[in-house]
């Protein structure tokens, strides 16, 4: 069984009791395969620039980072978030090693956009260790903070990050959000969604901000891994269990 990667959106860092149900569905799907867990922080980062009194700037669902920044925001993400997920894991009873996009060369990174400051492109890379940890039956917690060829911080969009590190690890994908999936203009779920259906809903403005993203990340993954991918929600965990398992309970992209 291939392994599989779990985006965690940053928001659920903010329920205690939701990550500890998703951490508790997370302990009894890793004792049957890989399980490896990808995650933002974005609420984190935004708290800790507002206490800085430093300004957030977006720019189409990214956030820009200035190179004075980018210190702060590893550290929101490679440190805090990253290590209360680790907690978690050891509360909800398994063993869990907090790593980076740099760590192992698991992604290559290079500057996305000039404009956006230090905010990274990830590519896949080497799988090897974060293969070998998974085989101890470790599971890998992994901030969205890598590193270029020149060894600079980059912050990498939570959602892109995850794609690449499927990539690496030839794993499946799902991508966990606050929301249930993609919602049509009645706020209703659509339970699938073509590239072209997606960029018509882009063009009137009901899919925004940071779906963008995770609409075109989704779709990157599924060409690149050749197989569907699912955007849901880590709302409700007994729907993760389901979904875990390979059923459907958000919206799938598929090419």
């Amino acid at each position: 069984m291939k392994p599989l990667v779990v985006k965690l959106g940053g928001a659920v860092l903010s329920d205690s009791a939701l990550l500890t149900q998703l951490f508790d569905v997370i302990a009894a799907q890793a004792k049957h395969r890989a399980i490896v867990v990808v995650h933002g922080g974005g609420y984190l980062v935004d708290d800790l620039m507002a206490k800085l009194q430093l300004p957030t700037v977006k720019k189409n669902g990214l956030r820009v980072t200035p190179a004075d920044q980018i210190p702060v925001i590893a550290g929101a993400l490679a440190g805090t978030a990253n290590k209360l997920l680790l907690g978690q894991a050891m509360r909800s009873g398994f063993k869990a090693v907090g790593l980076c996009l740099a760590d192992g060369g698991l992604c290559e990174v290079s500057v996305l956009d000039a404009e956006l400051g230090s905010v990274g492109d990830a590519k896949p890379g080497d799988g090897a260790l974060v293969s070998a940890i998974c085989a101890q039956g470790v599971v890998p917690i992994i901030s969205s903070i890598g590193l270029d060829s020149h060894g600079e911080l980059m912050n990498v969009n939570a959602d892109q990050a995850a794609v690449a590190v499927a990539g690496a690890l030839d794993a499946e994908l799902v991508l966990l959000s606050d929301v249930p999936g993609v919602l049509d203009g009645n706020r209703e779920l659509i339970t699938a969604l073509t590239e072209a259906d997606a960029e018509a809903l882009i063009t009137a403005g009901v899919i925004t901000d940071g779906m963008i993203v995770k609409v075109h990340a989704a779709f990157d993954a599924a060409k690149s891994l050749g197989r569907p991918i699912e955007v849901a929600s880590w709302r409700d965990p007994a729907l993760l269990e389901q979904l875990f398992s390979g059923g459907s309970v958000g919206t799938r992209f598929a090419v």
